[in-house]
């Protein structure tokens, strides 16, 4: 149906006959009229130009009721759909640290770097947060808000699938300035939807802020925070002559930290040594904090308003094109 958004813009039509009534009324053109010295010359009493102005006038104020329906912004309303309402507000705050290249997860049953196994799976769990906002963070030797908090999950996607190893840094890892910096986007969003995940396979050894102090702000302003530890727990590697050993690529997670983090902000803590284990995490996720499954009616609204718009315009052209072609059809008529 259409409905009319301002109506009350609707009272301004009448005014061009209002303004005619108050105003005072324009002086007549005797005073004005042309006197010839030539004796026995006379001029007509009344030339014929009533038709013209009354023709213009009447294009001049369908002009302006055209663009009082216009201002007054006519739309055109859909019937109502439901839509998904706003769940969490959650960020992903992926370690890029030169050692999420170490090759001890599987895809498609060949190692894969843990970075690799992040985005893989990933992006599925992006794709499942429909009435969510998602925000990408990176961080490295320093923190970086890649995608700020966002309904447009598929750009999210792209932006973690885009994403290297050493983006925000490849030597160290600042955890606690991650935090940090989430707890700054999050703290103004409703309280119960400030959510983090964050994703590591090290400990904080680089940027300004402790970790202790991290977890003492996000428990302050209520953000939970659910931390992954990613990384095996044993890597063969080959060596010279046929020789191999067996390393532990997870030394440097440092596990505890996570779990105090997950357990004093009311999250909790997940460990993936493969991406078997990385996708049950994700689940699990899920199950803590549920998509949004409840759903508000909108009606779609496409403006009409260049309708009467175009026609205020033509019938302007009208006024203004209509004694050129009187005058050029008077010129054409024998004498």
């Amino acid at each position: 149906m259409v409905e009319v958004a301002w109506p009350w813009l609707l009272i301004a039509l009448p005014l061009p006959f209002v303004a005619a009534w108050v105003l005072p009324r324009a002086r007549g053109l005797a005073s004005a009229a042309l006197h010839l010295p030539h004796l026995g010359v006379a001029l007509p009493e009344q030339a014929n130009v009533s038709a013209v102005p009354w023709l213009r006038r009447g294009f001049a104020l369908l002009a302006w009721a055209l663009l009082v329906c216009a201002a007054a912004r006519p739309q055109w309303v859909g019937q109502a759909q439901d839509v998904p309402r706003s769940g969490r507000d959650l960020l992903l705050a992926v370690d890029t640290s030169g050692s999420m290249g170490i090759e001890d997860m599987q895809l498609g049953n060949r190692p894969a770097p843990r970075f690799s196994a992040i985005q893989a799976i990933g992006a599925d769990f992006i794709r499942r947060r429909t009435g969510d906002r998602v925000g990408l963070l990176m961080f490295g030797m320093n923190a970086y808000l890649l995608v700020p908090l966002t309904f447009d999950l598929k750009t999210v996607d792209k932006q973690l699938q885009e994403a290297s190893i050493g983006l925000a840094g490849a030597e160290r890892t600042a955890i606690g300035d991650a935090v940090g910096l989430a707890v700054k986007r999050l703290r103004d969003r409703p309280q119960q939807q400030r959510v983090l995940v964050l994703m590591t396979d090290g400990a904080n050894n680089s940027g300004e802020l402790d970790p202790n102090k991290a977890i003492e702000l996000a428990a302050e302003n209520h953000v939970r925070i659910y931390t992954l530890g990613i990384g095996a727990d044993t890597l063969r590697i080959n060596g010279p002559m046929g020789t191999s050993r067996v390393v532990n690529p997870s030394a440097d997670l440092d596990e505890k930290m996570l779990s105090e983090m997950a357990q004093k902000t009311g999250g909790r803590y997940f460990r993936a040594r493969n991406s078997a284990d990385l996708a049950e995490a994700y689940r699990a996720f899920d199950q803590l904090e549920p998509i949004a499954d409840t759903t508000q009616n909108l009606r779609p609204v496409d403006e009409l308003f260049w309708w009467p718009l175009a026609g205020a315009l033509v019938a302007v052209a009208c006024a203004f094109l209509l004694p050129v072609a009187r005058a050029r059809a008077r010129q054409s008529v024998p004498t």
